[in-house]
């Protein structure tokens, strides 16, 4: 064993029917319950909860952590975070959010959304939130379809990707384009954070948690708005493997929606 992973043992665990034991050097953050994700295998949801719950454990704010529980495939979420959580109405989890953080000035808030929650149905309510400059942190999970419901149409789906409702392919002279909402969120000036990750491979999955941490830290030193846009894969509607899926947000998504910052308070600030 090396010395790092030696800093990081936490303690042995029994091997059965071995009689040695083997050192425990990952574990569950504390910040996420013992209760099983219910997402298909293969979902990306799993890795952006866990990051999330690191972050959480990392910053040492569990014990005054809000979150809201969006409808969409993330709906119960609330039984794996182990911090307070509100289960929202469909696309109102930034007004709940909203009011959470005013009466709660001292809190942490986020609120965890899809696409089809966030940018369809809740599109106003993001919109206002975010032009308001409420002191939330916003995690997007855009995996360009409806995932919970059947794999309808999304806004953010791609031109020419199917889906149950347009099974020959978004047609933009029907049902416009793919809606960037991090980008148009960036330009209003309320807004403290504005990203865009991944997580098809483990680099970017490094990255995203580096734009999520700028993201909690925006709310926690008192700026404004925050929000961290994350590819993820739908294998299930996306009838790939999950492997395949992967593959196909570094090849296909990632063309539509570029990867990076698009607003950052902390720009051009001392380290």
């Amino acid at each position: 064993m090396t010395d790092a992973t030696a800093d990081v043992a936490a303690k042995t665990i029994p091997t059965p029917g071995a009689g040695e034991g083997q050192t425990l050097i990952f574990d569950r953050p504390r910040s996420l319950t013992d209760k099983a994700f219910t997402y298909c295998p293969g979902c990306g949801h799993g890795v952006a909860h866990r990051l999330l719950a690191e972050l959480i454990d990392e910053f040492g704010i569990q014990d005054r952590t809000i979150g809201m529980a969006s409808v969409g495939c993330s709906v119960f979420n609330y039984e794996n975070f182990d911090v307070d959580m509100l289960s929202c109405a469909h696309g109102r989890a930034p007004a709940s959010a909203t009011g959470a953080k005013r009466v709660y000035p001292d809190a942490f808030v986020f609120t965890y959304q899809g696409d089809g929650d966030l940018a369809s149905i809740g599109s106003a309510e993001i919109l206002h939130a975010a032009n308001r400059g409420e002191r939330i942190t916003v995690i997007f999970i855009n995996n360009a379809i409806y995932g919970m419901t059947g794999g309808q149409l999304a806004p953010t789906t791609l031109v020419g990707m199917k889906a149950t409702t347009a099974p020959k392919g978004r047609q933009p002279e029907l049902t416009g384009y793919p809606i960037h909402i991090t980008e148009l969120l960036a330009q209003l000036p309320g807004v403290a954070f504005s990203a865009r990750g991944s997580l098809h491979d483990l680099a970017n999955v490094h990255k995203t948690k580096g734009y999520m941490k700028k993201a909690m830290k925006a709310q926690l030193d008192g700026h404004g708005f925050s929000i961290v846009e994350i590819l993820s894969n739908c294998n299930s509607n996306w009838k790939m493997t999950p492997q395949d899926s992967n593959q196909w947000i570094a090849a296909e998504m990632v063309k539509e929606f570029p990867l990076g910052v698009f607003k950052d308070v902390y720009a051009g600030a001392k380290a």
